[in-house]
C-alpha cells in the first residue's frame, strides 16, 4: 500500500482515568472524502481532537500518519504546517488579529504566495457568499455561528491542506449555508486533491458533500463502513444496531474543556 494518505492505525486514545477511543482503523487518501457518524458519547470529536494534537488527551497505543510523515509526537503547529487542517466545531475569537493577517503569517510559514492575498480572500468570499464587511473583523469576533463556519471554510480554501479534518462543520449552519460550506468543500477535494474525513451527525451535509465512504463510530471502534446508504439507514433506524450504551465523550468532561 502507498505510503499516502491520512492513515490511522490502531488508535487509542483518551482522558486521565477514561478511554474513548478503543482502536481506530481508517484511511482517507488524497481527494477522497470521507464521513464519520455516530452517536453522542461514541469519540468521534475526541479523534478530531487527537488527530490535530489538541491538548488534554492521552495516546495510548496506535499511530497517525499524513502520507508516511508520523504525527504522533508532533505539536499541533508542525501537524498543520504537514498538511493538517481542523474545521472546529466551536471556532474560536481572537480579538485583535485580523483574518488577512491569520491568512498572511499562516500561508508564508507554508511557503505560500500572498500575493493580491485581498483579492483573493473577496473572490473566495463571494463564492461562499461570505459578506466583505466580515473580512474586516478580528477572526471570528462578533460573527454568528454560520459564518464562523464560512469563515473556517475560506481559509480552508486559501490554506490549500493536504487532508482537512471537519468536526461537525454542519453545527449552527442553517440549510442555505451548509449547501454552500460543503458544495465548496467537496470542490476543493475535486481540485486540489485534498482529503476530507468529515465527523457529522447528521444525513443532510453529505447531501452535497457527496462523501465516498461512511463510517460508524460506536463505542470508539470503527464499527461498519459503507457507502451513502449507511448515513440513511443511520438516520432511519438510529444507532440500537451497534450497541451503543455508554456516552463516553459525555461523561468525560471535554466538552467542558473545549467546547
Amino acid at each position: 500500500m502507498s505510503d499516502s494518505g491520512l492513515v490511522i492505525t490502531g488508535l487509542q486514545a483518551g482522558i486521565t482515568g477514561k478511554q474513548i477511543l478503543n482502536g481506530i482503523d481508517l484511511r482517507v487518501g488524497p481527494g477522497e472524502i470521507h464521513a464519520v457518524m455516530g452517536p453522542n458519547g461514541a469519540g468521534k470529536s475526541t479523534l478530531a481532537g487527537v488527530l490535530m494534537g489538541r491538548p488534554g488527551y492521552a495516546v495510548t497505543a496506535g499511530s497517525i500518519h499524513l502520507d508516511g510523515r508520523d504525527l504522533g509526537a508532533l505539536p499541533t503547529w508542525e501537524r498543520a504546517a504537514a498538511g493538517l487542517f481542523l474545521v472546529m466545531q466551536y471556532p474560536i475569537e481572537v480579538p485583535g488579529v485580523s483574518l488577512q493577517d491569520a491568512l498572511g503569517a499562516a500561508m508564508t510559514a507554508k511557503g505560500l504566495s500572498i500575493e493580491d492575498l485581498d483579492a483573493r480572500v473577496r473572490t473566495e468570499a463571494d463564492r461562499i457568499e461570505f459578506a466583505h464587511a466580515f473580512l474586516d473583523r478580528s477572526l471570528n469576533v462578533d460573527l454568528s455561528g454560520g459564518e464562523k463556519k464560512r469563515n473556517e471554510t475560506l481559509q480552508l480554501a486559501l490554506l490549500q491542506p493536504k487532508y482537512a479534518v471537519l468536526d461537525e462543520i454542519d453545527s449552527g449552519l442553517d440549510v442555505d449555508a451548509l449547501r454552500i460550506c460543503a458544495r465548496r468543500i467537496s470542490e476543493l477535494a475535486k481540485e486540489s486533491g485534498m482529503g476530507v474525513l468529515a465527523i457529522t451527525h447528521y444525513h443532510r451535509l453529505l447531501d452535497d458533500l457527496q462523501p465516498d465512504v461512511v463510517h460508524v463510530l460506536a463505542r470508539g471502534r470503527i464499527a461498519a463502513s459503507g457507502g451513502p446508504d449507511l448515513a440513511r439507514e443511520l438516520e432511519r433506524d438510529g444507532y440500537a444496531a451497534y450497541g451503543h450504551d455508554e456516552p463516553a465523550e459525555a461523561s468525560s468532561g471535554l466538552n467542558d474543556i473545549f467546547g
